[in-house]
């Protein structure tokens, strides 16, 4: 086999191996050979999109599956290209590097997500072209994690919601609860701090409990699929009957969370805070409030090499230990609209009809 190595791999510039909005990736194509080698092209392609796929059954017979993707970057670059009157180019014996340096777009780009309903994946490829044999291809992934939209509405404004619940089954009264919170937005790590005033006016004790949980959200051809996960569960010392008392409540953020993803038109990342008061032989009554989860960004740790715009050029510190080491085995950029409003899916069966 003549060529005995082909990858690609590209530089670290954090500790946690991220990438965000305008930040470069420099790397190199490998190319191994065991003789002198002719080829036709060397290229490298950038890539970033979104997909969703899942069925539903209709019956016992029927089901339909419902699919969309998402572009958000296209790009190519002839790293070799052939030199030769025969319309190919020549390798010497050996191993060899091809350097390359992509910046990514600095513009509105979702994370990178992952679930069994949708992807949004961030990739770098490279394909070798030789006359007569078939592509050689390989690829690698890496983790782009968007930066805070902080024009998104009411993000750092207190929020509030109150909720009175009459209790009639095997007591009687009034209970009523009055939440705030500081913001919207949190940073990954960020304490987030509830102050829950309940009234209780009846015979049965109400104690507070709070829930922090995501729910990810697929949109395609005029439908949507949705699953939700908790979090985090704390609660409070139950407030006795005929009481009145205000409880805070102090969540801190897993700094391993996923930043929420609003800016994508097919998947979303939301979370929510329910607060609910457990009431024995009552129905509980509840708030949920939107938490938006904002990444934390590292000062890097080390200096990325310069470049402008979607450049190639002579990679960085050849020192750098590599990432995303993969062996073998244009799309016009658009901004993106906001997924449609919920109400707009009340044609879906019963199971996926209720949205919180």
């Amino acid at each position: 086999m003549t060529i005995k190595n082909f990858s690609i791999e590209y530089d670290a510039i954090n500790n946690k191996n991220t990438f965000s909005n305008g930040d470069t990736i420099n790397g190199r194509i490998i190319v191994e050979v065991s003789k002198e080698t002719k080829i036709q092209s060397l290229v490298f392609i950038a890539k970033g999109k979104a997909r969703v796929c899942w069925s539903e059954h209709y019956g016992q017979n029927q089901h339909h599956v419902y699919w969309s993707d998402e572009k958000y970057y296209d790009v190519k670059h002839h790293i070799l290209r052939a030199a030769r009157e025969d319309g190919t180019e020549v390798i010497g014996k050996g191993r060899h590097a091809f350097p390359f340096s992509f910046k990514i777009p600095d513009r509105k780009i979702p994370s990178s997500f992952k679930s069994s309903i949708g992807n949004i994946v961030h990739k770098l490829k490279a394909e070798l072209h030789q006359s007569m044999k078939l592509t050689k291809k390989v690829n690698t992934h890496f983790t782009f994690v968007s930066k805070a939209d902080m024009d998104t509405p009411g993000l750092m404004e207190p929020q509030n919601g109150c909720k009175d619940k009459s209790v009639n089954v095997f007591g009687s009264g009034n209970i009523s609860m009055d939440v705030h919170t500081k913001q919207m937005g949190y940073k990954q790590g960020e304490a987030l701090q509830v102050t829950v005033e309940v009234s209780n006016h009846s015979t049965r004790s109400a104690k507070p409990k709070f829930i922090l949980y995501k729910k990810e959200s697929f949109f395609a051809q005029g439908h949507r699929r949705f699953q939700k996960e908790k979090i985090i569960k704390e609660m409070s010392e139950a407030v006795a009957s005929s009481g009145k008392e205000t409880v805070s409540k102090v969540i801190s953020i897993p700094t391993e969370l996923p930043p929420s993803i609003l800016n994508c038109s097919i998947i979303k990342l939301e979370y929510r805070l329910r607060i609910y008061l457990d009431v024995k032989f009552a129905s509980d009554p509840e708030i949920k409030l939107p938490i938006v989860i904002l990444p934390s960004f590292e000062v890097p740790v080390m200096k990325p090499p310069a470049a402008a715009g979607f450049g190639f050029k002579a990679c960085g510190d050849p020192d750098q230990a590599p990432w995303g080491t993969a062996s073998q085995a244009q799309a016009a950029p658009q901004e993106v609209d906001p997924p449609p409003p919920y109400e707009a899916y009340a044609m879906y069966p019963s199971k996926y009809a209720s949205a919180l």
